[in-house]
């Protein structure tokens, strides 16, 4: 059981949105002690995009120094996908991150098909993962679902072979 190689995937805007949503602070390598504590964790994803930096300066360079701050955790990798400016019809401007969701579920499967790992553990709640993960599972890989309540799918974690509830793990001292 312990000599079980663990790779974690994280949907980084779907973290960052419920830590804000559940008040919970908290430090990443406090987190992954929350997610994995008894295997040898291999890789670790996380995918995001930089911050428009012509909206807010001081807001792109907080998030530039937390990523440089992040990558720094063993076997960690920073996926940068595209960030889209969304115009409300109100003027004000939103953003979402595109192709996130396409890098996680490439390296889940890549991952499995070149037997990089034994478990994945993804951090989403986005069921646009169950293709992704079914064909995982059928390579023979375990997949763990941490997720958070309220904004995580019943079908995802349903298609799991395990689940972690995230708001629960972190709140635990």
């Amino acid at each position: 059981m312990n000599n079980q190689r663990v790779a974690i995937f994280i949907d980084g805007s779907n973290l960052y949105h419920n830590l804000r949503r559940f008040d919970i602070k908290t430090r990443f390598e406090d987190i992954i002690k929350r997610i994995e504590t008894k295997r040898e964790i291999v890789d670790i994803f996380y995918y995001t995009a930089l911050l428009d930096k012509s909206i807010d300066e001081k807001k792109y360079k907080d998030h530039k120094r937390f990523l440089d701050k992040i990558k720094i955790i063993p076997n960690f990798n920073i996926v940068l996908c595209n960030l889209r400016k969304i115009v409300l019809p109100d003027g004000s401007v939103d953003f979402s991150i595109k192709g996130d969701d396409v890098y996680l579920a490439t390296d889940l499967i890549k991952g499995s098909y070149e037997n990089l790992y034994d478990i994945a553990i993804i951090v989403s709640g986005d069921a646009d993962f169950i293709p992704a993960i079914n064909l995982v599972r059928k390579n023979g890989k375990k997949v763990i679902n941490a997720f958070f309540p309220k904004s995580s799918s019943y079908q995802l974690r349903n298609c799991c072979d395990g689940s972690i509830n995230l708001k629960k793990a972190l709140n635990k001292k």
